[in-house]
């Protein structure tokens, strides 16, 4: 069996108690890590509300959180969510046990891009499983370095407040959804500032090539609805919690429900945001491309009218050169100086006349 990548810590009232481990190790007679095994006897021996263990897994294969799941009696549906990945963002329950997925997003200033990872958070009696959100992530700005990912990050913030994390493993979730959507609020911030240059360069009065604006415009909504799509599914399940509607989770403190509610608060903005960047980006690639219609429509009425001083000389000069015998003006002296002049006054009444209706 492949062996588990995994960080594991147990707590006592909100403290590591001294058996923080990290594997790949020794596998234990069960086949399963010694330090997950280890961790998972502690959730089987219960203790108070600040005492569990948090297995955070990386890299794990298909096999490994099978085997996990089994040890932790989790419901086979949950499992299978876990091992295929790719869920949509959720939070259900199964008996005693919460399901979430989140979406961890990065994003990369110099390409305006929004890159998605997976996040998914098992909070039952004793224990928290995290399986993923363990990379880097990417600096907001140019410029900024690389942050730790959301577990390496949550997990340093909550030991720093032992109180806190001696409320035990719902006190984890929170801190992950606070963390992603604290993440989703700074990268719609930048978004937008990537919007209102889009506008500027859209609506400026220097003329730019259309296909690069329409691309950019495309490539921004991709990013939106990026963001979009891993924000609005948790306004539903965020909100139950926040009203209690949960009996599992209605013996939160009032402390911790203010805290939700906070997050619910910013993630509430944020959808509503994104959704704002999304209903401004289609208002403003419609005005480009009405505005590259416009131009298209001014350039073909400056080419007819170009077209047409043209076409007036060369009517004269086809008819002069028609080779008649009997065409008077062929022998009269002024005859050539009369089709010159006849093509050059043509001519400028016609330029005078598109000038003057701003053809050309």
């Amino acid at each position: 069996m492949a062996r588990v990548i995994a960080d594991v810590v147990s707590y006592r009232a909100g403290r590591p108690d001294g058996t923080a481990h990290a594997s790949p190790d020794a596998p234990g007679a069960s086949g399963t890590p010694a330090p997950v095994a280890a961790a998972l006897e502690r959730v089987r021996a219960g203790g108070g509300p600040g005492d569990f263990s948090w297995i955070a897994l990386r890299g794990a294969a298909a096999a490994d959180v099978q085997d996990l799941g089994e040890r932790l009696r989790l419901h086979h549906l949950l499992v299978e969510d876990a091992v295929e990945g790719h869920q949509r963002p959720k939070l259900e329950r199964y008996g005693d046990t919460t399901f979430v997925v989140l979406k961890a997003l990065a994003y990369f200033d110099d390409r305006s891009a929004v890159e998605t990872s997976e996040l998914l958070v098992v909070v039952g009696e004793g224990f928290v499983l995290t399986v993923g959100g363990q990379e880097p992530r990417e600096g907001v700005r140019a410029g900024e370095g690389g942050r730790p990912g959301p577990v390496p990050a949550v997990r340093a913030e909550l030991e720093a407040d032992p109180q806190r994390l001696a409320r035990g493993p719902k006190v984890v979730l929170h801190a992950l959804m606070s963390e992603l959507v604290d993440d989703y609020a700074r990268i719609a911030d930048e978004l937008e500032r990537d919007v209102e240059e889009v506008e500027e360069q859209v609506f400026s009065p220097t003329r730019s090539s259309g296909a690069d604006d329409a691309q950019r415009i495309y490539s921004l909504k991709r990013e939106v609805l990026e963001v979009r799509r891993a924000a609005a599914p948790l306004l539903l399940p965020l909100r139950a919690l926040v009203e209690r509607e949960d009996r599992d989770w209605s013996d939160l403190s009032d402390h911790a429900q203010f805290l939700l509610r906070d997050v619910l608060d910013v993630l509430q903005r944020t959808v509503e945001q994104v959704e704002g960047h999304e209903r401004l980006l289609t208002d403003v690639l419609n005005a480009h491309l009405a505005r590259v219609s416009v131009q298209q429509n001014d350039d073909a009425r400056k080419i007819s009218a170009w077209a047409a001083m043209f076409a007036v000389p060369t009517l004269i000069a086809g008819v002069y050169g028609m080779n008649f015998e009997r065409m008077p003006e062929l022998h009269w002296t002024f005859g050539y100086p009369m089709a010159l002049a006849l093509m050059a006054g043509t001519c400028l009444v016609l330029y005078r006349a598109f000038k003057r209706s701003g053809w050309v």
